[in-house]
């Protein structure tokens, strides 16, 4: 009898046992399931008309740009000050939205070097950021230095000491903004930039997530033409979207914390000879399209075809009239990179900018029913 006990004990221990790991799996699979992307997107528009995008289906919506004003962060306008009240105001269809104001951009970070190279530089920086944040009730900063210690906008200043400047930047904002602050900064998707612009392993613990501008990997000073924002390598394209994140991974970036570039414009380039379909020929950059254009600027009767690069995973359009060649991000590119996103597990997707999406059926759709179907 005794006996017989402890096998029932140990029995419906058992059970209870199974029971327990099922449930807990159960969760694990469910909580797995309910984690997902964040969508960010910059936006340097019209606050008459953000409100006609999607938001609903965005979790960081980054105002373009605040810049440096002496030593501090400055929002240049009424007009600027008024499009970040939108922005704020959306919360009410969104409530979770995070707005962040981002610093700099390409061609106006021209005095980041020297001031950042300056401890009073950055606590003054890192003081008004909080002023301006906690003015408007913004969730955080996104640094947008292009470059720190590499070429970047041509006559700006860099230095390899803006590197670790950079990293005390960070520090000095985090000190001062405190842990609930959002933090997120961008980086060039170049070898050159990935290699030398930053100390990542003293960064990366310090911020929400970096941005990697895996577009205009074929910029506007490029002498070959190519695809701007692929999300694989090419045999004679060895930049793009996968190249940037496992390089990150292996330099020992959390993929948690990194958020994948994706372009809603097109770059024309001219190329002078009409070979290649237009890929990897002498050329230069003509000019920028939005998404919202395509349909008409890449019209058929415009002379344009459409191709489709099955290693790169990347459209373009070549008009051999012309020999304009057209490379950007669409629908199948979108959903391709919004699924990588998922797949290698992300902070997410990152795209430049809302402004060129189409008010309905546009890009951001894309990336949300890719979401939502996975």
């Amino acid at each position: 009898m005794h006996k017989r006990n402890i096998y029932y004990t140990t029995a419906t221990f058992r059970i209870i046992a199974f029971v327990i790991l099922g449930q807990l799996l159960s969760f694990n699979v469910k909580a797995q399931k309910t984690i997902k992307p964040n969508v960010i997107a910059y936006y340097t528009g019209q606050n008459t008309v953000i409100d006609s995008f999607p938001i609903e289906k965005l979790s960081h919506l980054i105002y373009s740009f605040g810049h440096l004003k002496g030593d501090s962060l400055n929002i240049r306008s009424a007009k600027d000050s008024a499009l970040i009240s939108k922005m704020i105001s959306l919360k009410k269809r969104n409530p979770d939205l995070k707005v962040m104001i981002a610093m700099g951009g390409w061609s106006a970070c021209q005095n980041c070097s020297e001031v950042f190279s300056r401890a009073n530089g950055r606590k003054t920086f890192a003081k008004t950021t909080k002023e301006i944040l906690n003015f408007f009730h913004a969730d955080g900063i996104d640094i947008d230095w292009e470059y720190p210690a590499v070429l970047g906008f041509p006559g700006h200043r860099y230095t390899v000491e803006d590197k670790h400047n950079f990293t005390l930047l960070i520090k000095e904002l985090r000190k001062k903004l405190g842990k609930k602050a959002e933090i997120s900064f961008a980086a060039g998707g170049t070898k050159n930039c990935i290699d030398s612009c930053f100390e990542w392993d003293k960064v990366m613990p310090l911020v929400n997530r970096v941005n990697v501008m895996s577009y205009d990997l074929v910029s506007g000073y490029a002498t070959l033409s190519g695809h701007h924002t692929p999300l694989y390598a090419t045999a004679k394209q060895p930049l793009s979207g996968d190249y940037a994140v496992k390089t990150l991974i292996d330099l020992g970036v959390p993929t948690q914390k990194i958020a994948l570039g994706a372009a809603f414009y097109a770059r024309i380039f001219e190329n002078t000879t009409d070979a290649g379909q237009g890929l990897y020929q002498p050329t230069k950059f003509l000019r920028g399209v939005s998404f919202k254009d395509f349909s008409k600027q890449f019209a058929a009767e415009n002379g344009y075809t459409y191709y489709w690069d099955e290693t790169a995973k990347a459209p373009y359009y070549y008009n051999p009239q012309t020999r304009y060649l057209a490379t950007f991000d669409d629908a199948k590119s979108i959903s391709l990179k919004t699924k990588y996103v998922i797949d290698q597990k992300l902070n997410g997707i990152m795209f430049w900018e809302l402004t060129d999406d189409a008010y309905n059926n546009g890009l951001l759709d894309v990336i949300d029913k890719t979401i939502k179907g996975l």
